[in-house]
């Protein structure tokens, strides 16, 4: 039986499509370029933040973030920016009585303009809000934290192995991964991760079938 459900949230409930555009158009360089440098840095294992600093070496992130906020050119987060799947999922796994927690490397404005758009979730918090990010143990913890179950009883879905799959693991939860994204379906069949996943799902309304709820199997793959 699952009683929570934990989202990670670039990739896996939103697009970074829009994240990716903006950062590219404020950098003055073609969208196709900034995007082609987030696929190779990640099929390289790097930090995806590593792609500005090929565009702009020796960029210090943290303060060009504050400058596009400053210029009203920050971040935003539209309807149109979640996946189709989002609010069919989240509100079947509520409907079940899963407990649904949204919980990501994302800023604390990322938190409040996740909030604003009214998921149907119990709690959203983001690694700016709780100042520790994945991959990190203590992010972890914050989960199991927020979770209200035990670890066996929790899930954390995710596209990112490093990131979410692997730690998520490692603090004891059951873990889900997504094919969605660079991420998801660069490393989908990599034999660690088939390892690490509990479920690998192509899409988040698989997740109901997980739970163990209201006449729902739990049934790996």
């Amino acid at each position: 039986m699952i009683d929570t459900i934990v989202f990670d949230v670039g990739e896996t409930l939103v697009r970074d499509d829009r994240y990716w555009a903006s950062w590219a158009d404020w950098l003055e360089v073609p969208r196709h370029t900034l995007s082609a440098l987030v696929g190779a840095v990640v099929a390289r294992g790097q930090d995806n933040a590593d792609a500005l600093r090929l565009v702009r070496p020796g960029i210090d992130v943290a303060t060009e973030y504050r400058a596009r906020e400053a210029a009203g050119r920050g971040e935003r987060l539209a309807e149109d920016d979640l996946y189709e799947d989002v609010r069919p999922a989240l509100s079947a796994l509520r409907a079940q009585g899963v407990r649904v927690v949204i919980a990501g490397n994302q800023t604390a404005r990322a938190g409040e303009l996740l909030r604003a758009l009214d998921l149907p979730a119990d709690l959203i918090a983001t690694s700016g809000e709780w100042g520790v990010a994945k991959p990190a143990p203590d992010f972890f913890l914050r989960v199991m934290d927020v979770a209200q179950a035990a670890p066996d009883r929790t899930v954390y879905v995710g596209d990112h192995p490093v990131n979410d799959i692997f730690p998520a693991k490692a603090a004891g939860l059951r873990t889900a991964h997504l094919r969605r994204g660079p991420w998801g379906h660069l490393w989908a069949d990599d034999p660690d991760v088939i390892v690490a996943a509990d479920w690998r799902v192509d899409g988040l309304t698989a997740l109901s079938r997980i739970t163990g709820r209201r006449g729902y199997a739990a049934a790996k793959g």
